[in-house]
C-alpha cells in the first residue's frame, strides 16, 4: 500500500519563533522557552498554550525537533509548527520530523533551515487511526529510554555521594587529612597550548584529538564535540600531552571546576587552553580520587577567591596548582577506586542498554515510516 505524502506547509502552521526575542530576556522562574538549543530557559510570559513541535533551525543542533505542550514560548532560529489539518495528528508529527535529517540544511560552516524549506518538506500522510497506533507505540519506547536514561543519570551521581560518604565535605576536612596542593600532589601540570599555537584554523579532519573544554564532563568525558590537529603540529607541541589515566580540569565554565579523566581507548590527545591536565604522583593520589575530589561544589568553593574576572570566572593554572585541599591516605583512596569499580560495571551495563534502546527507537521508526511496523 502506498502512503500518500503532503507538503508540511499544507496540513500544518509553520512559522519562526519569536525573532525578536534572545536569551538575554530569560528570567528565573516562568514560562519555558525554546531556543535552537531546546528548553533552555524561562520568559516572564507565554506566547502559546498547545501542542507544536519545536525545530531547531541554525547551529550545532540544527534539524532537531521538540514536543511542546500547555504554556511555552520559542525565541528567534527557531521553527515552531502544528497540525491545522484535522487528517494529522500532532505526536505523528512530532516522530515524523524527529530526524535532524529530517529536514533539508543550508549553509557548510554554520548549517540552517529556512522557512520555506520547512513548508515544502513532504510528510508521509496514512489514515489517522494508523498515525495515532504509530505515535502510541513510539511513545512508549521513548519513555523506556527516559527512564532508563534517568536511571544512568543517578548512577552518575555516586560518585559524588560515595566520596562523600567515605571522606566527608573536603571544605569541612572532619577526618583531619593532610593538605596538600594540587602541585604537590602531582608528577605533571599542564595547561594547553595559547593563543596562535593552537587555534580552530589549526583544526583538520583526523590526527591527534585536541581535548577542549565542552569535552571535559564533572566526572565523564563526553565526546560529542571532536577536533584534532595534524601529527605534524603536535610534534611542534608535545609537550602537551595528555594520556590514558590523566584527570583533565575545566577551569571556565559550568562549573568553574569540573573534571574527569582521559579514557583508555583515548591513547593521545593535546589539551586546549583553560584544559589543564593533571598527571597525580600515584604514591600520594589516584587519579580516579582527584577527579571525585575536583568535582565536589566544596572545592569550587574553596577555589572562589582564587578565580578571576566579571562575567566568565576562571582559574588559572598557577593557582589553580597552589589551592590546598584535603588528602586521605592512598590505601583510603584504593578502598574508594575499588567500589568506583564495582559501580562503573553497572552503569556500563546502563550505558549499553539505553544505546540498544535507542537502537531499537530508531529502527521503529524507520519501520513505522515506511509502513513495515505490525
Amino acid at each position: 500500500m502506498t502512503i500518500p505524502t503532503v507538503r508540511l506547509g499544507e496540513v500544518a502552521d509553520v512559522n519562526w519563533g519569536d525573532t525578536s526575542v534572545t536569551k538575554s530576556s530569560y528570567v528565573e522562574r516562568g514560562y519555558t522557552a525554546y531556543s535552537a538549543t531546546g528548553p533552555d530557559g524561562f520568559l516572564p510570559y507565554a506566547d502559546y498554550d498547545r501542542e507544536a513541535i519545536i525545530l531547531s533551525a541554525i547551529g550545532a543542533r540544527c534539524g532537531k525537533t521538540w514536543f511542546a505542550d500547555g504554556k511555552w514560548s520559542c525565541i528567534k532560529n527557531t521553527i515552531r509548527f502544528w497540525s491545522t489539518d484535522g487528517r494529522l495528528d500532532n505526536r505523528y508529527l512530532y516522530w515524523t520530523t524527529n530526524n535532524e535529517d529530517f529536514f533539508p540544511k543550508r549553509g557548510a560552516a554554520q548549517p540552517f533551515i529556512t522557512i520555506g524549506d520547512a513548508r515544502k518538506v513532504k510528510i508521509p500522510l496514512p489514515p489517522l487511526d494508523e498515525q495515532r497506533r504509530i505515535a502510541t507505540i513510539l511513545d512508549k519506547a521513548d519513555a523506556l529510554r527516559c527512564r532508563r536514561k534517568r536511571a544512568l543519570g543517578l548512577l552518575d551521581g555516586l560518585a559524588y555521594s560515595i566520596f562523600l560518604e567515605m571522606f566527608g565535605d573536603p571544605a569541612v576536612n572532619s577526618r583531619k587529612y593532610r593538605l596538600k596542593t594540587f602541585g604537590e600532589i602531582s608528577e605533571k601540570m599542564s595547561d594547553g597550548p595559547f593563543g596562535s599555537n593552537l587555534k580552530s584554523a589549526h583544526y583538520v579532519g583526523s590526527g591527534v584529538r585536541v581535548i577542549r573544554l565542552q569535552n571535559i564532563g564533572a566526572g565523564k568525558f563526553i565526546d560529542d564535540d571532536k577536533a584534532y590537529i595534524s601529527e605534524d603540529h603536535f610534534k611542534a607541541l608535545a609537550k602537551h600531552e595528555c594520556l590514558p589515566g590523566d584527570v583533565l580540569v575545566g577551569t571556565l565554565g559550568d562549573p568553574n571546576l569540573r573534571a574527569c579523566l582521559q579514557p583508555k581507548w583515548l591513547p593521545v590527545a593535546i589539551n586546549k587552553a583553560d584544559c589543564v591536565q593533571i598527571r597525580p604522583n600515584r604514591d600520594g593520589a589516584l587519579p580516579e580520587y582527584v577527579v571525585a575530589l575536583m568535582n565536589q561544589p566544596a572545592v569550587e568553593r574553596l577555589a572562589q577567591g582564587l578565580m578571576l574576572g566579571q562575567t566568565r570566572t576562571r582559574i588559572s593554572m598557577g593557582r589553580l596548582r597552589e589551592l590546598s585541599v584535603p588528602i586521605a591516605p592512598i590505601e583510603e583512596q584504593a578502598r574508594f577506586v575499588a567500589v568506583l569499580e564495582k559501580f562503573s560495571s553497572v552503569a556500563k551495563t546502563a550505558q549499553n542498554s539505553c544505546k540498544r534502546i535507542e537502537s531499537a527507537l530508531s529502527a521503529l521508526q524507520h519501520r513505522a515510516f515506511s509502513g513495515e511496523l505490525e
